[in-house]
């Protein structure tokens, strides 16, 4: 190893055990060495920086102090885990993170042992955790659990389910609450690191336990002594609500602070009871850039490790920042509208709108279902919910989808980003399957527009309706195309017919218009943009039909339920007999790399439409 390398210590941990080796004096300046690391890794990449440069120090001691892998450390959400990557056997691999064939961006399972559990949607940590502990438990295993899970990850209702649940079966597991939303106020500091350490050490613990034993022969006496600890803990700590479902709280402490994290684990290592420890951390920790805007570094393209400057990149304006204009322009015309996202403000193109209309928007945190239901006890009382929320996290409110807003038919206008394919996100995060589950519920309108100004139509037509509706649009921008100033509704169910051809008809959704209108040039096709998944214009498809030879459906979505089976199911109800070639994503989840690459290797750009149409033909 060269004297010159600006990682000396870093390059000679290859793995947790020989971190363990490390004596405890050396864990700063690994800190120091592993933060520099990661921030010049991300800078080449893109990637999540903010969450991981605060969770330097909290990796390195639970690695230190946890038999890792044969203990499990589950990361909620993968945001945090890039130090645990780097200290894990990958830190040559970061290079390749979040590009085809690479890294993952979260934890994965067939990525490394390390990688205890997958976790790219947030709030699950807890009760996989408890699931691991009960395993162990069952196997007389003496490995320890531990859920080191955020504090937007708390804000998801199953979080709590799942500390509700390992209370009441005392499990042996550790939940680290890791608080990065607050600055290290003054009573996280010398006071509570010292209470951290007593509260967690073997002698409190033992003088604690002994006493139950002897008191629990006189139980008033013992009730009162329970009371007296919970009293003095809550007049230092703000952990009352995690003793009563069952935990032991510690905290909260700093979590940049080695030392006091290294005892403190090693205490609550011996324990065999629920542990909750709270440490306090800072997002973005030690890169001025991130410490400043953590928000604008949670997730980045390249940028300049020395200044922060991220590089610029011309494109047209996204489909995200059209919704976020289009729900501006709304609001101003009527006072009903109401804007709510499940802690997707930025992602979902609603900065503007919060800032603007602040008593008309609401971010209920990680919690899609809630989100949902709000909205449609919102509608019910007049208002107008414009719900902006991610495909693969509608997901996770399918339920309260089909139970309080379609049910009952209520006009809940659902604007759904990342629909399709999401590049370095992978499969975690893609919109694969929404045109299959949103398809099969009734009284939903369900749109994908081609390009920007179709996006704005359809919202505007979606708004219009008495009942739900939902318009799905993919990640980044969309064809150039001049924006209309002047809102017009769409006619609901009506199709367009882009180009007249022969023999074959591409009956195209949303996005793949445009690879569609490439590839008829080649195959003098016909295309029509279907824009209405449901209702399916069933009219233009028999009439295709009709004239062609071959009908093709082409759409970013799973072949499997989706607008492809939509326009089979009309042909068969119509008694239609014709060759139809469902073209889709694969029964098979797509990993990450470019956006392009994904839709090449599926078959879905230009190239592979003509050459899944000319094989069609040649049978």
């Amino acid at each position: 190893m060269s004297d010159q390398s600006p990682y000396p210590l870093l390059e000679t941990i290859d793995t947790p055990e020989q971190l363990r080796r490390l004596p405890t004096s050396e864990l700063p300046k690994l800190a120091a060495e592993l933060r520099r690391y990661l921030i010049h890794s991300v800078a080449r990449t893109g990637g999540h920086l903010s969450a991981g440069l605060g969770t330097v120090e909290l990796t390195i001691a639970l690695h230190y102090v946890y038999d890792t892998p044969e203990d499990r450390l589950i990361w909620d959400v993968g945001h945090q885990s890039y130090p645990h990557k780097i200290l894990t056997g990958r830190r040559e691999q970061m290079a390749t993170l979040r590009q085809r064939g690479g890294l993952s961006g979260f934890p994965k399972r067939s990525e490394s042992p390390y990688d205890s559990f997958g976790t790219g949607h947030s709030s699950t940590s807890i009760s996989a955790a408890l699931g691991m502990a009960i395993a162990a438990r069952r196997e007389g295993s003496s490995r320890r659990i531990v859920a080191i899970i955020g504090d937007g990850a708390m804000t998801g209702g199953m979080a709590f389910e799942a500390l509700n649940h390992a209370g009441h079966l005392k499990s042996n597991l550790l939940v680290i609450l890791n608080d990065n939303e607050m600055s290290i106020s003054p009573n996280v500091g010398g006071m509570h690191n010292y209470l951290a350490r007593i509260l967690s050490s073997k002698l409190y613990t033992t003088m604690r336990d002994g006493s139950k034993n002897v008191l629990s022969i006189a139980p008033p006496v013992w009730e009162l002594a329970r009371k007296a600890e919970e009293h003095m803990k809550g007049m230092v700590t703000p952990g009352t609500l995690f003793e009563e479902l069952g935990f032991n709280y510690i905290g909260p402490i700093d979590g940049h602070d080695l030392d006091t994290l290294v005892t403190t684990l090693k205490n609550l290592r011996e324990r065999d009871e629920p542990q909750f420890l709270h440490i306090v951390t800072r997002k973005g920790k030690g890169f001025p850039p991130a410490e400043k805007n953590p928000t604008c570094y949670h997730g980045v393209t390249a940028f300049d490790p020395e200044t922060g400057a991220i590089y610029p990149r011309s494109a047209p304006p996204s489909y995200t920042h059209l919704f976020g204009e289009w729900i501006c322009e709304i609001a101003e015309q009527d006072e009903r509208l109401v804007g709510i996202t499940p802690a997707m403000c930025e992602g979902s193109g609603l900065v503007e709108f919060s800032q603007r209309f602040p008593q008309r928007y609401f971010d209920v945190g990680i919690a899609e279902q809630h989100a949902v239901t709000l909205a449609a006890g919102m509608a019910c009382d007049g208002l107008k919910p414009v719900v902006a929320i991610y495909s693969t996290f509608l997901q996770r409110a399918y339920d309260q989808l089909i139970h309080d807003v379609a049910l009952q038919d209520l006009p809940v206008l659902f604007a759904i980003d990342r629909a399709g394919l999401v590049g370095p996100d992978g499969p975690t995060h893609a919109g694969s399957f929404d045109l299959s589950f949103l398809r099969c519920i009734p009284n939903l309108v369900i749109m994908a527009p081609a390009d920007g100004n179709e996006l704005r139509r359809m919202l505007y037509t979606g708004y219009l309706l008495d009942g739900p509706a939902a318009v799905r649009y993919p990640r980044g921008s969309g064809p150039e195309v001049p924006i209309d100033p002047e809102m017009k509704e769409l006619p609901v169910g009506k199709g367009q017919l882009c180009r007249e051809g022969r023999r074959v008809a591409l009956l195209a959704f949303g996005s793949m218009v445009a690879p569609a209108l490439q590839a008829a040039e080649e195959l003098d096709a016909s295309v029509v943009n279907m824009r209405f998944i449901k209702p399916l214009d069933a009219p233009l498809v028999l009439d295709m039909a009709t004239h062609h030879e071959l009908l093709v459906t082409i759409e970013e979505n799973v072949i499997a339920g989706g607008a492809g089976s939509a326009v089979n199911e009309c042909l068969h109800h119509h008694g239609v007999r014709i060759p139809v070639l469902n073209l889709g994503l694969p029964d098979r989840f797509v990993e990450q790399g470019r956006h392009d690459e994904l839709l090449a290797q599926c078959g879905l750009d230009a190239a592979g439409i003509v050459e899944a149409v000319r094989n069609h033909l040649d049978q």
